[in-house]
């Protein structure tokens, strides 16, 4: 953008300004300058009534709302170049696969979109029908039309097939867990994205079904050929349709989500490979992409709301921008769809489940929707985290998993470490049955519950005696598992401390480490061993008066103090405790 000079014979640049050591100061207009001998020379301006106001962002909207005139300024950078398809190895070989356009209707493909009405319904449609009470007709009635404004500015034509998707089956095919696709990307160095060209209006509708997704409009009514973007089993079928197409490399160097791919290799070399593989497959099945949305050849990538690199996972900054918007919620509905933001990156905060224990309590039934000072806390608490999320790094499979885990009345918490990193976080509340639990049985049901949440990562075997009968269930999990446990006091465990716990429920914690070898047979066993002797022993040790009696006692001095097997002193078979150890 530039600037016409007007009155100005002259303007200084930051080099200038940083030599002199000059202060302005825009409020009151004056510059400070520094002479060469470090005299200050100040320059003020004639007109101080025309300095700006700086008001608040409600109070400038209350004068909009008065009808005061406003403008909005921002800057664009106009030196943006586009980029081009012929400068992106590999990729310029396939343009044919980024159109400007859509060229054509979407060939028959192996799957075709149809809509499935409630048995209900067609039941009484073909009783009417069989009746001579209905007949199939073009009606002048259709599904309403609005648009929408997409994120380059232009305008989404919509239908609202809100009635229509009231009366449609679901289709139950899955879609694919944020989480398990991550884990695909463990080792890959290099990364590809590519996004499809209005990639509902890619696949047809069957005949059948054309008469459904009628709309109407001021002019004339329409119906689609295609799939229409806004109807209930749209992203299923798609996904259903991806994943036949690329199904022989999923897993290898593939990510699908619906229209969005992501292609990573452990090298340049193999990237080369993957990404004319995947272009040839779009070129065959004739799927066109939008260049302009596609990124290439990348070391670091924005995909699904994450950043991914080689070895770490974090939030999308430009994401986090939606959450310190958020305004408090006045109803259930709003604090459903916070919860649901705040659940896509569970994996990054620590003791989600715990934080948000009085926002789900809104949730429930027959419960009052009342907004009180400690769910703001509880809100604001939850914002600040999700914007300070942490970076999570890939797993590496046959190196050793450590599950840190903690109890108390308020939940479980639990965190997947490997070599001193993070991988994820979990947490969860304690149903009500579970709160009765003893500690031993409490300990355990944290670590059940990691395990069955990071099993993919997991897998042993092992064996324990003198179980109860909730013990005894819970070991058939255990099983799968190569897996030790040991004990430690709970101020040893800070790195879940905050997940589960406070002051007046602490419980001892649970250290599960766990060793996974690529060896076909395991060997595994459950060692419980209390340290709580052992630290005893540790403090007599370092404990002078202590120390006196042990060698006494060793000097057949004093027949009163012995030392038991444990290397512990007793007085009249009780255990001494020194007066300085923390386990008082």
């Amino acid at each position: 953008m530039l600037l016409p000079f007007d009155e100005f014979d002259i303007i200084l640049g930051m080099v200038w300004l940083t030599l002199h050591d000059v202060i302005v100061n825009c409020k009151r207009k004056t510059i400070d300058l520094k002479g060469q001998n470090g005299e200050i020379v100040r320059i003020e301006s004639n007109d101080l009534n025309g300095l700006l106001a700086v008001i608040s962002v409600l109070k400038a909207q209350r004068y909009v709302k008065k009808g005061y005139e406003a403008y909005f300024a921002y800057v664009i950078d106009s030196k943006v170049s586009e980029k081009k398809i012929e400068s992106v190895p590999v990729v310029c070989e396939f343009s044919d696969v980024f159109p400007e356009e859509l060229p054509r209707l979407p060939p028959i493909r192996e799957v075709e979109f149809g809509i499935d009405m409630l048995p209900e319904l067609k039941l009484q449609l073909q009783e009417l029908t069989d009746r001579g009470f209905a007949r199939p007709s073009f009606s002048l009635w259709g599904a309403p039309v609005l648009f929408v404004k997409k994120k380059n500015g232009t305008m989404r034509m919509c239908i609202d097939y809100h009635q229509l998707n009231k009366v449609t089956v679901k289709n139950k095919y899955p879609l694919p867990s944020i989480d398990d696709l991550f884990d695909q990307l463990k080792g890959a160095i290099v990364f590809s994205k590519i996004d499809l060209r209005s990639g509902y209006y890619q696949l047809r509708v069957k005949d059948s079904n054309i008469l459904k997704t009628t709309f109407r409009t001021r002019y004339e009514h329409y119906e689609f050929l295609v799939m229409p973007f806004e109807l209930k089993n749209a992203p299923t079928v798609f996904m259903d349709l991806m994943n036949q197409i690329f199904r022989p490399y999923l897993d290898s160097f593939v990510v699908v989500f619906i229209d969005d791919f992501l292609i990573y290799s452990r090298n340049e070399t193999e990237h080369a490979e993957h990404l004319r593989i995947m272009l040839q497959t779009l070129r065959e099945k004739q799927l066109y992409a939008k260049f302009s949305k596609c990124e290439f050849w990348l070391r670091e990538v924005s995909f699904l709301g994450h950043i991914v690199s080689a070895s770490r996972i974090r939030v999308d900054p430009s994401k986090i921008s939606a959450i310190l918007e958020w305004k408090p919620p006045k109803n259930v509905s709003k604090i459903c769809s916070f919860l649901g933001l705040a659940g896509y990156y569970h994996w990054f905060v620590k003791g989600l489940s715990m934080i948000v224990t009085l926002l789900i309590g809104l949730l429930q039934k027959d419960v009052r929707f009342k907004w009180s000072d400690k769910c703001q806390n509880s809100f604001d608490r939850l914002k600040t985290l999700l914007t300070e999320a942490l970076v999570l790094v890939q797993p590496e499979s046959g190196k050793e998993f450590v599950i840190y885990s903690d109890a108390s009345l308020n939940g479980l918490g639990c965190v997947l470490m490997q070599e001193g990193k993070v991988i994820a976080y979990a947490s969860g509340q304690l149903k009500p049955h579970e709160k009765n639990y003893p500690t031993h049985d409490l300990e355990l049901a944290t670590i059940v519950f990691a395990l069955k949440i990071w099993r993919h990562y997991l897998f042993g075997e092992r064996c324990h005696k003198d179980l109860n009968l909730r013990q005894r269930r819970w070991l058939e999990l255990l099983k799968d598992y190569e897996l030790k446990i040991d004990y430690h006091p709970g101020k040893a465990n800070v790195i879940v401390d905050a997940l589960s716990r406070k002051s007046l429920f602490a419980l001892r914690v649970l250290n599960a480490q766990l060793d996974l070898s690529d060896n076909s047979s395991m060997i595994a066993e459950l060692n419980a061993r209390p340290l709580f002797l052992q630290q005893i022993s540790d403090a007599q040790k370092v404990d002078n008066e202590i120390s006196v009696k042990r060698t006494q006692c060793n000097s057949n001095l004093d027949s009163e103090f012995i030392v038991d097997d444990n290397n512990c002193l007793r007085f009249r078979d009780r255990i001494c405790v020194s007066r300085n150890s923390e386990l008082i």
